[in-house]
């Protein structure tokens, strides 16, 4: 314990009171000497055998170097302490060891073996630590060990090793570049980890040291997409920067087709009417005229990255929203940029230093999306604490975002920044005026009159700054300023600043005819004070005086040869040779004839005016938020923006199938238990979907909006306009017994498509089999069963639906489920099955009040007929089995031609489709004679994925792009078992995947045949029997994997109830709660 005392003298600094410890006279330096007792307390603390003593060392030593003192001289009495068994004082150790290894490496090398066994320890913090001081030895003999200890660690059970890992790549590698094929390896691994801690560092790392191994993250792209948003803030950066340069040579630029985009629907709208008064040669020749090129359809990964950065925007990191803001700026469709305006305007109410980087990146972008940030004007304005550079980087944005509308305000603005203090402001700020006058044609009168009213400022700065701008102005209309430029003559007396002296000397010489007066006399006073000059101004004498001996020789002649004289002997070589060569030019020899013929044509050749440009003009070539961009060039490690590519690379290299070692066995050993209980020939269960494309389902269905195609779009307005109509009721049947009687009914729903009206008497015939086909056909997310799955289904959900508005809103107001949840849990004979299909759960008195006259629920538009130029196409799911394939969903495609013209040769043109969906084209339809109406149906296979199906509806002419995105309750078929296999089943899908949440329902939805109703209509799934009133269960497989997804509500006392979903596909389970509970809610 005498330690204590020892600490307490040495912190006392002296031997006596007020006395130096070491040299008596002060001033000597000897307060300054090395002290070689320092620290001797400390190092006998960690000599102790006592942990609490050698702990409390430890905390000291690591707050003086958290102070910036040096504690180098301790290492050897701390390298001691690393096999210490204390975990507390070993995490201390190894934290000291970090900072100091690289400097005392002889010493560290001594405890290798240590740090090596460190990387075995049970704790996770001690085997990440032994890691992170060994990759600190920057000694190359150790490489092979540091190689070894990265690829152990990389394959650790704990992310937060797998991350000490990563971060040690780029030091192996700075030590060692012949390293990198066998760190590429290992980055290989590490980029296929699933968790958040680990994905930021390794794309660093990947960054350091294979930036161009662009193949690496094709597999890991959507992965790295979704998780993007739970990744630590300097990982998302690290991640979205890369992603944009990915990005740019993996997608197709969405600005290349943006006029096509934009025309082509607008010309087929308001041209109807002029295309039928032409005729059809008109026509055909239009079509001819269309661009070769096809409209531009975003890549679907290309959306994911978009609509996965957008939340990021709201981040509390400055150094987020700004990677974000560039990714956005460099790769989306112009439309979309003007979100990320409001986020960088967030911004500049921090501090300086980051509203200095924001401004020089808003600065760039306002440039050419000036639009953007023209509602946040007033943000811009300059406040009077404001430092000098941040007052200069708003004005610039002023500047950039100054048109004619708001111009008046700008340059009120403007005026009462000229009264500033600030001189650098005050000069900026009359260049400011000066490029608003250029570009803004109709101010540059007001602005010049402006300019001329500050030449009689009391500061010379301004009045120089303003003479240099009004000369730049002056020589766009030279000819209606003659007042001004003999005003600038008389300032000559007065202004003294260079610049603003050979400013009015170049004006005055070069439009001397229209001042022949005082053009002369200016000279003439020039020549006077000429020694005196500053070199600038005296090159402009000598330019003024040529041009006048040119012009005006006769009054000149004398003072030129008198400025060309004091010009041959100035000091400065240029003058000189300035004077040389202008009096060969001007005043021809014998020998020199030939050049002075042609003298006038050199000086008063007619001069372009000059361009007043923003100095942020050309800098968007560099990545927007870099150091490169800051600094307005290239900065060491700047990895340059990749050119948009010509043709989009091949889109499946994204998709791959789940690696092995994350597949859980036990799974897998289930699956194959149930494959021979449901069928016999189910050998296959097509390609499952990778766990990396199943976020993307989810974010997709949550905002289809955003991803919708160009037809989704336009046929937004008319189902809006049906949608109060709809509001009302039940849907119209389409289990009809054969063809014609369908297609007599498409005729009928066309003919009334604006007034919903008269669908009540078609309905009223068709009230039983109405109401079964209602329950599949009304909610978003239909798909198809393979048949095996539907020979054990009741064909009361055989029916094929039409669906016109999708909305979950409205699933309160339809017809009850058929008899299917209580249906036998094995195989229905088909006598039986026929038997049933009439049967309802409801009450005879509720039909009547639930059938409204509405058409057409669950049937939607696929091509809008002013968009389709006459041709209307409408889609509806059918939940039937498709015969070609049974992973693939049956669809419905509805036709009819409104034009007065046939349309010939409809068929899906070569569609372009994420990896894994599949599309089974419909036969080609010859023609289609005007007013008449067909159906089709085609298949798509989805892969447990909800997508979009990109494809082209042709005809002989034109062709369409259209897109189908199924609703996640239709990736998945009726399974019907009895109570105990559900249960069993239940208890074998729990943890992760099962999802449980709470919820009120309405007292609309607490009867039985309403909740079914809700949830059989929302998801294609089979009622299991139960021998509770109050708990209702589901069963259903998802189509092309074949994963169970089982439903269970138990409902409770006034109203609350709790909805559980057990699934393998997590994502699919997610969105399945979530449409559920606003069914069951609504």
């Amino acid at each position: 314990m005498s330690a204590a005392p020892a600490y307490s003298e040495d912190k006392g600094g002296s031997a006596g009171p007020g006395e130096p410890e070491y040299g008596h006279d002060p001033a000597s330096g000897g307060i300054f000497s090395s002290d070689y007792k320092r620290h001797d307390d400390l190092k006998e603390m960690l000599d102790t055998n006592k942990d609490s003593l050698k702990l409390e060392a430890m905390k000291r030593i690591v707050a003086m170097i958290a102070r910036g003192k040096n504690a180098s001289d301790l290492f050897p009495a701390v390298v001691k302490n690393v096999a210490c068994k204390n975990i507390e004082v070993k995490k201390l150790v190894y934290v000291y060891l970090v900072r100091y290894a690289e400097e005392q490496q002889d010493l560290a090398l001594l405890s290798i073996s240590t740090f090596q066994r460190g990387l075995k320890d049970p704790n996770q913090l001690i085997r990440a630590s032994a890691l992170r001081v060994l990759s600190s030895i920057r000694v190359p003999i150790i490489v092979p060990i540091m190689m070894l200890a990265i690829k152990e660690a990389a394959s650790d059970m704990s992310p937060y090793v797998r991350k000490t890992a990563a971060h040690a790549i780029p030091k192996l590698y700075s030590l060692d570049s012949d390293q990198k094929d066998q760190l590429i390896e290992v980055i290989e691994k590490l980029l296929a980890d699933k968790t958040t801690l680990v994905a930021g560092s390794v794309v660093m790392a990947f960054e350091e040291v294979c930036p161009e191994r662009i193949d690496l993250i094709h597999k890991n792209y959507r992965k790295l997409c979704n998780l993007l948003i739970d990744v630590e803030e300097w990982g998302q950066v690290v991640i979205i920067s890369m992603l944009t340069r990915y990005a740019r040579t993996q997608f197709l630029s969405p600005t290349q087709n943006e006029s096509l985009l934009e025309e082509n629907p607008e010309k087929a709208f308001y041209g109807s009417e002029e295309d039928e008064a032409k005729g059809p040669g008109s026509e055909e020749a239009a079509t001819a005229a269309l661009p070769a090129r096809k409209p531009y359809v975003m890549d679907p990964d290309h959306r994911l990255l978009l609509r996965n950065t957008k939340p990021l925007l709201q981040s509390r990191s400055a150094a987020v929203v700004m990677a974000v803001a560039q990714l956005y700026f460099h790769l989306a469709p112009k439309a979309e940029v003007g979100v990320i305006a409001k986020a960088l305007v967030r911004l500049l109410r921090s501090h300086s230093e980051v509203q200095y980087v924001v401004l020089q990146n808003v600065a760039t972008m306002s440039i050419k999306r000036r639009g953007m940030f023209e509602p946040y004007l007033k943000s811009f304005y300059i406040r009077s604490t404001d430092p000098t550079q941040i007052k200069i980087l708003k004005l610039e944005v002023l500047t950039n975002l100054a048109n004619e509308t708001n111009i008046p305000t700008v340059l009120r603005e403007f005026q009462t920044y000229i009264r500033s203090m600030d001189k650098d402001f005050v000069a900026a700020t009359i260049q400011a005026i000066g490029r608003c006058a250029t570009n803004i044609g109709r101010v540059r009168d007001t602005c010049l009159n402006g300019l001329v009213q500050l030449l009689s400022n009391r500061d010379e700065l301004v009045v120089a700054e303003s003479v240099v701008v009004i000369k730049k102005l002056l020589q766009m209309q030279p000819a209606q300023h003659g007042e001004i430029i003999k005003h600038l003559a008389k300032l000559t007396d007065n202004i003294q600043v260079p610049m603003a002296r050979a400013s009015i000397l170049w004006l005055i010489g070069e439009y001397c005819e229209h001042v022949p007066k005082i053009a002369p006399d200016v000279l003439r006073k020039m020549a006077k004070s000429f020694t005196a000059e500053e070199d600038i101004v005296k090159l402009q004498v000598i330019n003024l005086a040529a041009k006048l001996y040119l012009t005006n020789s006769k009054q000149t002649k004398l003072l030129t040869q008198y400025v060309l004289s004091l010009a041959k002997y100035d000091q400065n070589y240029d003058i000189r040779d300035r004077a040389r060569f202008t009096r060969q030019l001007i005043v021809p020899s014998e020998q020199g004839g030939a050049l002075s013929r042609h003298a006038k044509k050199l000086f008063l050749a007619p001069k372009p005016a000059p361009i007043l440009e923003s100095s942020f003009k050309d800098r968007d070539h560099f990545q927007l938020g870099s150091l490169s961009h800051l600094l307005n060039a290239k900065a060491t490690g700047y990895q340059e923006l990749p050119d948009w590519p010509e043709e989009a690379p091949d889109p499946s290299v994204r998709n791959v199938e789940v690696p092995e070692w994350t597949k859980c066995s036990n799974r897998e050993k289930r699956k194959e238990k149930e494959k021979p209980f449901y069928s016999d020939s189910e050998g296959e269960s097509g390609p499952t979907e990778s766990a990396d494309s199943e976020p993307e389902s989810e974010s997709e269905s949550e905002s289809k909006s955003s991803s919708g195609s160009g037809s989704g779009e336009s046929s937004s307005e008319s189902d809006n306009e049906d949608e109060d109509e709809e509001k009302g009721g039940g849907s119209e049947s389409e289990q009809s017994e054969d063809r014609e009687e369908e297609k007599k009914k498409t005729k009928k729903k066309k003919a009334s498509e604006g007034h919903r009206e008269g669908s009540s008497s078609e309905e009223g015939s068709d009230s039983s089999s109405s109401s079964e086909s209602e329950v599949t056909s009304e909610s978003e997310e239909e798909q198809v069963e393979p048949a095996s799955w539907r020979k054990k289904m009741p064909p009361s959900s055989k029916s094929a639906p039409v669906a016109k508005e999708i909305s979950l809103l409205d699933l309160e107001d339809f017809t009850p489920p058929s008899v299917q949840p209580v249906s036998p849990p094995m195989v229905v004979s088909t006598s039986l099955a026929a038997d049933l299909e009439g049967l309802t759960l409801t009450d005879s008195s509720l039909v009547p009040s639930l059938l409204s006259p509405v058409s057409s629920i669950g049937r939607q538009e696929l091509l809008h007929r002013v968009a389709g130029e006459g041709l209307s196409v409408d889609y509806a799911f059918s939940r039937q089995p498709f015969s070609g394939d049974p992973h693939m969903v049956s669809l419905h495609i509805y036709f009819s031609n409104n034009s007065e013209t046939p349309i010939k040769g409809l068929h899906v043109g070569t569609p372009k489709l994420p990896a894994g969906i599949s599309i089974q084209e419909f036969p080609e339809i010859e023609s289609l004679a005007p007013g008449e109406s067909t159906t089709t149906v085609m298949g798509i296979n989805f892969c447990d994925s909800t997508q979009a199906a990109n494809f082209q509806l042709c005809t002989q002419t034109r062709q369409f792009y259209v897109s189908i995105q199924p609703p996640v309750g239709e990736l998945m078929a009726p399974v019907f078992m009895s109570e105990n296999e559900f249960k069993k089943e239940q208890g074998k899908l729990t943890g992760m995947n099962e999802i449980t949440e709470k919820l009120t329902l309405p007292d609309t939805c607490r009867s039985d045949h309403m909740v079914v109703q809700k949830v059989t209509a929302t998801a294609n799934l089979g009622r299991v029997p139960c021998g509770t009133s109050d708990e209702y269960r589901f069963a259903g497989r998802t189509l092309t994997s074949g994963s169970l997804v089982l439903l269970t509500l138990d409902a409770r006392a006034a109203g609350a109830a709790q909805l559980t979903v057990n699934s393998e596909k997590m994502v699919i389970g997610t969105m399945l709660v979530k449409d559920v509970i606003q069914a069951l809610t609504q």
